[in-house]
Formats: C-alpha cells, sequence, structure tokens
C-alpha cells in the first residue's frame, strides 16, 4: 500500500484519538453498521481530499466498512493531525497522503498520488481535487460517476464550472444540507474558530473588539461566540440582507475602512479574496490580531503585509509578527490559513457527526444514482437531510410531536380555513 505520513509510530496515539471522537458519532456509527451488514459501497474506489482529522478518519473508515476503496489526502496543508493520518495507515490500512506543514508542491503531489488510484467518486473539501482533476488529470474523467463538496468555498468553484459548462460529473453539494451548514458552519466554526484563536495567542476575548469578515452561517458562528465570550463584536459585510440581519441581531456593521481602526481581533469567513489589504493594515491598531477562518489563505492579502513590513518573526508557534515603518506590530496567525484547524483541533466530533453522515450517505446516493443526474452541482435529497436530522435526535434522547392525521389533511388542504 502506498502512502505518505510523517511518523507511523504515531498511530496508536492517533488510534485513541479517533475512538475518543467516535463516541461522540452516533449517528455516523449507526450508518457505520448498515455500511459493513449491506456494502453498499462494494468496488468503488472513493478519492477524498478532506482535513485529516479524527472526525475524517470515522468518516473514511464507515466508507471502507461500505465496501469502497478509500484512499485521503490534505485539503489544507495546515490542516493534517499526523497521528491521525498515521492511525488510518498503520491500524486501518487506508491509504493517507497528508503531513502537517507540507509545502505547495507536495500538498499537490498527494492529491495526485490520490487520483491515481482511479476514482469513482471523489470527495471534497474546496474542490482542489475536482479541479486538477479537470485540469491536470482528464485521462481519468471517464471513471468518475460522481462527487461531493463540503465547503462553501468550493460549492461556489463548482458551480461556477457548471454554469461554463466545464464540470465533467454531477456534485452534490453537502454544505448546502441543512443538517450540514445550520450546525457544522454555525456552531462548529464558530467555536472551533474561536478554539483557535486562544489556543494561538492565549489572549483574553473580553473587552476586546471583534471584527468578523463575513455573516454567513459560519460568520454567524463566530460572532456568537465572540459576544458570549465579552467581546465587543463588528460585522462587514457586503450582502445588504446579510448587513441587516447582523444589525438586527445586535451587532455593529459598518465598512472594513471603518472597522480596521477600531478593532483588536479581525476574523475573515467569507469565502472571497483580499478581504483585509493593504490599506487596511495601515490604518489598524499596534497589537491588532489577524485571523481567517475561510478555506483558503487567500481573504488576508498576505502579500501586501510582506511588502509593508520592515521586519517579520514567529513571536509563538502559530503568530507571526509583521512590524510597519512606523513602529506598529500587526499579528497574523496560522499564516491566514484555517485558523481552527492550523491552531486547534477543527469542529468537534459532535456537530461534524452530521457532516459525516451526509457525506456518506450522499456517496451511496451518488454511486446508485449517477447515471440518473446531470452534470450539475445538487442539494442533498431532503429525505436523506431529514433522517439525519431524525438519527441525531434519536441518539440525543430527544423526541419531538408526529402530526395527527387532522392536521396532515390541514396542511394540504386549501378548503379548511378559518
Amino acid at each position: 500500500m502506498n502512502y505518505d505520513v510523517k511518523d507511523l509510530s504515531l498511530a496508536d496515539t492517533g488510534q485513541l484519538r479517533i475512538e475518543w471522537a467516535e463516541q461522540d458519532m452516533p449517528v455516523l456509527r449507526m450508518i457505520r453498521d448498515r455500511f459493513a451488514r449491506e456494502k453498499p459501497l462494494e468496488g468503488v474506489r472513493l478519492a477524498a481530499c478532506l482535513h485529516v482529522t479524527t472526525e475524517t478518519a470515522n468518516l473514511a473508515i464507515t466508507l471502507k466498512e461500505g465496501g469502497a476503496q478509500v484512499a485521503l489526502c490534505a485539503s489544507n496543508p495546515l490542516s493534517t493531525q499526523d497521528d491521525v493520518a498515521a492511525a488510518l495507515v498503520k491500524h486501518h490500512g487506508i491509504p493517507v497522503f497528508a503531513i502537517k506543514g507540507e509545502d505547495h508542491e507536495t500538498y499537490y503531489k498527494h492529491i495526485h498520488a490520490v487520483l491515481d488510484t482511479q476514482p469513482h467518486i471523489t470527495m471534497d473539501d474546496g474542490a482542489d481535487l475536482v479541479s486538477t482533476l479537470h485540469s491536470q488529470r482528464q485521462e481519468l474523467l471517464a471513471n468518475v460517476r460522481g462527487g461531493t463538496e463540503e465547503t462553501t468555498t468550493g460549492v461556489i468553484r463548482l458551480r461556477a464550472m457548471a454554469k461554463d459548462g466545464v464540470l465533467r460529473y454531477p456534485i452534490i453539494a453537502v454544505n448546502d444540507a441543512d443538517t450540514k451548514h445550520l450546525f457544522d458552519n454555525r456552531y462548529g466554526t464558530g467555536q472551533s474558530t474561536i478554539d483557535g484563536i486562544l489556543r494561538a495567542t492565549n489572549i483574553l476575548l473580553a473587552g476586546r473588539t471583534v471584527v468578523v469578515a463575513g455573516y454567513g452561517w459560519c460568520g454567524r458562528g463566530v460572532a456568537m461566540r465572540a459576544k458570549g465570550m465579552g467581546a465587543h463584536v463588528i460585522v462587514t459585510e457586503t450582502d445588504p440582507l446579510r448587513a441587516l440581519e447582523a444589525v438586527m441581531d445586535g451587532y455593529q456593521v459598518m465598512p472594513m475602512a471603518e472597522a480596521t481602526r477600531l478593532g483588536d481581533v479581525f476574523v475573515t469567513l467569507t469565502g472571497d479574496i483580499s478581504v483585509i489589504r493593504e490599506e487596511h493594515f495601515a490604518v489598524m491598531k499596534s497589537g491588532a490580531i489577524v485571523a481567517n477562518s475561510g478555506h483558503f489563505n487567500v481573504e488576508i492579502d498576505i502579500e501586501a503585509l510582506e511588502r509593508m513590513k520592515v521586519s517579520r518573526r514567529r513571536i509563538r508557534e502559530f503568530v507571526d509578527e509583521y512590524v510597519m515603518p512606523d513602529g506598529r506590530k500587526i499579528f497574523l496567525l496560522g499564516e491566514g490559513r484555517l485558523i481552527n484547524l492550523a491552531a486547534a483541533e477543527g469542529h468537534p466530533a459532535s456537530v461534524m457527526d452530521m457532516s459525516f453522515a451526509n457525506q456518506a450517505l450522499s456517496a451511496e446516493y451518488i454511486h446508485r444514482h449517477a447515471h440518473m443526474l446531470e452534470k450539475q452541482v445538487y442539494r442533498v435529497p431532503i429525505e436523506l437531510d431529514r433522517e439525519i436530522a431524525r438519527l441525531k435526535l434519536d441518539a440525543m434522547g430527544i423526541r419531538i410531536d408526529t402530526l395527527t392525521p387532522e392536521q396532515q389533511e390541514y396542511l394540504t388542504s386549501w378548503e379548511m380555513g378559518t
């Protein structure tokens, strides 16, 4: 078996951490039990480009239990947990190509290694696997039946491909499932982003001004958690509806040009490029902390920061100090990459339980129904979305009401009114 991980001697530690996460992933465990019995993915070669974490490990194990031949690489150079990568290779026989801190060349070498397995299904987190397949490995496209995508950033890229008519197979946008973005993006990103910032810096958020760029579900989560810890939160947005929501949720809203003069901590979560750039760095307070929790390291214009600096040094493990010509200091966290995975452990297992349940069931759906789908981006089928919510409630011991026949009739009738 080919693989490329940092150190196989880390495998036993990684296995314990995988087991710890598994305890908090009951929905995925139920799916794994069924997959083990039914083998719905028997003979399927599945290439996955995901954050190599304990939660991802449990997804990979579930897919293998379902009969799939799984190969895994990292979707971000800083998101790999090396002990988990080693455990998947040593204890589960799953080829992994991922090393935390890998350079750009190695990152793409690992993507190509996974594509060398000639996949039938792709599973992506940011669409780097799909874009590489379409641009550099087109000879493999004939074998691919479909894929899944987990992130807002990736879905944006794939919808652009579909609009331009260049997407060569159907993709299910796992990110659009209600049981994914309403929970993973809001509660998972909210908690893990704050966790990453605090692990990197050990600062007190109470009393500080936190600027949240982007008020999608991820931004909502970070704003909520920062406010709950006593921070004054400013939101920047380009979408008038989201900006209005932020105002109604009790946050101050203003352009980034104004917020940069006030903020102590900045977090970008937009999925777009150069959200914080040269004119913003020029007026930031000395001591400002800048972090990104969007998928790619493009939201903060690091090249501009490099041009502006008179010196740079690494002052803590995930903190780079940039000194400006006037003596101000700006601190960049995690090299501008996903701070929740660069400096912390990513989302808690409980919320990834639903996201990865969507991944597993969507892979099964693609395998069974790809021949009926166009080369477009699809939502997760609503029945799968609701089933995951039902299973999660069952696992939590929570019961809900069911409609009576009379209530069902009322909701489907136009004749019954006041």
